[in-house]
């Protein structure tokens, strides 16, 4: 077996972000769906706000809450976009509330609206931490530190989610990707003549 290779805290959150994105698309397909009176495959939605819950929010978010943001207010450093960051994760919490309940009582009106808010809101938080404050976060850790963060993450990601972590969650977004019917990257490339 292939030793695993060490990845550092932020290429790791870039890496979630990505499969934050996906489940991204995926709200938006529904939402979609649901705005144009299409069915929807409300199991594979709710699956998907399960990964939000347990691997966005309460571990990847976690992590932020822990280990950056606590050291950019420290250095007292980007502290209005953190105090904002740190804000949207607790909204974005909330609205992943409204969202579980929009769909236990299949309330279609309520489910486009919160899964609109909920991706108007992180993708550009997620641009934000990747082009501002994560690339600024090596500089406020030693490099010693900054590898001891690394392995902390990937322990915890194990911890939680198992022997797959990141790539069992990978799977599990693919698989309602392919639920859903958007799995084939292609369908997305624009036909241009």
């Amino acid at each position: 077996m292939a030793k695993e290779e060490d990845v550092s805290p932020v290429e790791d959150l870039m890496r979630e972000h990505g499969l934050l994105n996906r489940v991204l698309l995926i709200y938006d397909h529904c939402s979609e769906r649901l705005q144009n009176r299409q069915d929807v495959d409300l199991k594979a939605l709710a699956d998907a706000r399960e990964i939000i819950r347990n691997f966005v929010e309460a571990y990847h978010e976690k992590l932020e809450e822990e280990h950056l943001f606590p050291r950019f207010e420290k250095a007292k450093k980007l502290t209005g976009l953190v105090a904002v960051l740190r804000q949207q994760h607790v909204a974005g919490r909330q609205v992943t509330a409204e969202i579980e309940i929009a769909l236990q009582k299949k309330d279609h009106v309520h489910l486009i609206t919160y899964l609109h808010a909920f991706t108007r809101m992180y993708r550009p938080h997620e641009a934000r931490e990747d082009t501002i404050l994560f690339p600024a976060f090596q500089s406020l850790v030693s490099k010693k530190e900054y590898k001891e963060l690394g392995e902390l993450f990937e322990s915890r990601e194990h911890q939680l989610f198992g022997k797959e972590g990141f790539e069992g969650q990978v799977d599990r977004v693919g698989e309602i990707e392919r639920r859903l019917g958007i799995y084939d990257l292609s369908q997305f490339t624009p036909k241009v003549s």
